[in-house]
């Protein structure tokens, strides 16, 4: 039984979601080979070569993949998808953009966002907003797969030494290009791979309230900065912020809400946290019930006693 994992890149390096991807692709047993396939990636292929588990990485280096729009990438993906019987993704922006495409090719079910393998046929999967979980069962020859990386601890990213082999390029189908791509620069974590997270809500009242408060704190904590949804759409923040259901789904060591009352939307994408420290000042706001650690106080007062206590 061989698995294809599909890199999570950008041309430079490999990005952490395809190390917990490798990871589940180990729990289901068997070879595992990456695919990288960017312009200009033997760094990446280098590194993903050093990944513990991995017995071979398999490089497609054009420049139409440059860019790995979901159309060129999935006819790749499909022209190798002979001889494996499961081809998984991270559940990212990338993975969800391809991966459909890649079952539709194949003509099988997607099986999405696992967060369990029970067997190399059954898989466990979030439902309902995360607040069921389904174990389903695929009787398809290849099983298409997208991964949610906080259920799966990530695998070393040194250790191995598999092989390195070059791959035939697919042709470019021109179908959809890059006009322009819009990057938030910051000095702090990636949002979606911090050990500690604060997060803002609605009660942060404006923008400047938000940035004022929160930001010392996480350059305190050497945090990443996240968001509620109801912060997002209210202009606090840009959509990159947002932790939730229609977010980026996190699971830091220490996940900080203030002034976020717990919709289900948010508590979807943050519940997984393995501590979590709330402050808002209804006692009865949802977050409390997933909080390890609450305080109910204005947030105006409690949070810069906070930093001024670190």
């Amino acid at each position: 039984m061989a698995i294809l994992v599909i890199a999570e890149h950008d041309n430079a390096g490999l990005k952490a979601a395809t190390l917990n991807t490798v990871a589940a692709a180990a729990k289901i047993g068997g070879e595992i080979h990456v695919l990288v396939a960017g312009s200009n990636c033997g760094a990446v292929a280098e590194q993903a070569a050093k990944v513990a588990g991995v017995a071979k990485v398999k490089v497609a280096d054009a420049a139409h993949y440059g860019d790995q729009t979901a159309e060129n990438l999935a006819a790749l993906i499909v022209a190798n998808a002979s001889g494996y019987t499961h081809i998984l993704a991270p559940a990212t922006s990338n993975g969800k953009n391809c991966m459909p495409r890649v079952a539709a090719l194949l003509d099988v079910a997607q099986i999405s966002e696992i967060i369990a393998v029970v067997d190399g046929d059954s898989f466990v999967r979030p439902i309902y907003a995360g607040n069921a979980l389904a174990t389903v069962k695929s009787a398809d020859a290849t099983k298409v797969i997208t991964v949610r990386t906080t259920g799966f601890d990530a695998v070393a990213n040194e250790g191995g030494s598999a092989a390195v082999e070059a791959l035939a390029a697919g042709p470019d189908l021109g179908q959809s290009k890059l006009i322009g791509r819009e990057l938030t620069k910051s000095a702090r974590p990636e949002l979606a791979a911090a050990k500690i997270i604060v997060s803002g809500g609605r009660g942060m009242g404006n923008g400047e309230n938000y940035h004022k408060l929160l930001e010392p704190l996480a350059d305190k904590l050497g945090a990443a900065l996240g968001a509620s949804r109801a912060a997002v759409d209210a202009g606090f923040v840009p959509n990159d912020y947002q932790v939730g259901q229609t977010g980026k789904i996190v699971a830091p060591q220490l996940y900080i809400a203030i002034g976020i009352s717990g919709a289900i939307q948010h508590l979807a994408g943050m519940k997984d946290s393995k501590v979590i420290v709330a402050i808002n000042k209804d006692p009865d706001a949802p977050i409390f019930q997933v909080a390890d650690y609450g305080l109910v106080a204005d947030l105006f007062q409690a949070v810069p006693e906070l930093l001024a206590g670190l």
